[in-house]
């Protein structure tokens, strides 16, 4: 975390464009979103079919992993940063009546429409919870699947992000995640600029770091692909593309429990 980022500032900024996703999608946005999106990075149209579609249309992800998660019936998964729902409910799909998803989310208006979709599909075995994935209001070995789309380069403090996914993970935890990093470091002006986190640019560690921040607390058998099917459309994440190498990557990993 740069020294000098704002990190209140970053909150604030954080929840009024998330607010935006969930109230406005079809607002212009700094990044795509929707159903072609979705599409486009991986997710079968049969599984899109089977969720509400509002949910669908404020799906800001950069990747798809669930392939990496291989969520199985009966069994536990958690969302970080489950927006207006959209991997939760694909989630849920897998998992079954028998299995359990919580999608968790620090902003009002996304999970006020999560929760409003949830009720109207009857989708009984799926439920959102308020809180910071640095800080899971959750007890250890509670999950058996841990998944985040576009969510973790948010954070200030990825480090702790991935120990409590390792906490809240039972014996051969699975993390399949999707996010925003870069092939080189960026510039103290970039990584202290609320604004351009945000923007899902400030906050992209070097991908060799990130990797090693999900070994730390006990990850194993890390695999990444990159996700050249996402297309940054801001001026400011093109450039940043280009200069640092600032792309979307998909990423497994499992619990190592010695």
């Amino acid at each position: 975390m740069s020294k000098s980022l704002d990190v209140d500032k970053l909150e604030r900024e954080v929840k009024t464009v998330y607010r935006n996703v969930a109230e406005a999608p079809t607002d212009e946005h700094h990044f795509e979103m929707g159903r072609p999106l979705a599409k486009r990075l991986g997710y079968p149209a049969s599984d899109l079919d089977r969720v509400p579609a509002e949910a669908i249309d404020s799906f800001a992800g950069v990747g798809y992993h669930f392939d990496l998660a291989d969520p199985q019936e009966g069994e536990d998964v958690l969302d970080l940063g489950s927006g207006s729902g959209m991997d939760a409910f694909v989630a849920a799909l897998h998992v079954g009546d028998a299995g359990s998803v919580t999608g968790l989310d620090m902003t009002d208006g996304q999970l006020a429409k999560a929760r409003r979709l949830r009720d109207e599909a009857g989708m009984e075995n799926v439920s959102f919870e308020q809180g910071y994935i640095e800080d899971l209001p959750f007890a250890d070995e509670s999950f058996d699947v841990v998944v985040s789309n576009g969510v973790i380069n948010l954070s200030a403090e990825k480090e702790h992000v991935f120990a409590e996914v390792n906490r809240v993970l039972g014996p051969d935890g699975r993390l399949a995640l999707s996010d925003i990093i870069s092939e080189t470091r960026m510039p103290e002006s970039i990584k202290s600029n609320a604004d351009l986190w945000a923007a899902c640019i400030g906050g992209a560690e070097q991908v060799t770091a990130y990797t090693d921040m999900i070994e730390t607390p006990g990850f194993e058998d890390v695999k990444v692909r990159e996700n050249p099917q996402y297309e940054f459309i801001s001026d400011q994440a093109t450039n940043a593309c280009q200069k640092y190498g600032v792309k979307s990557i998909s990423l497994g990993a499992r619990k190592n429990n010695q």
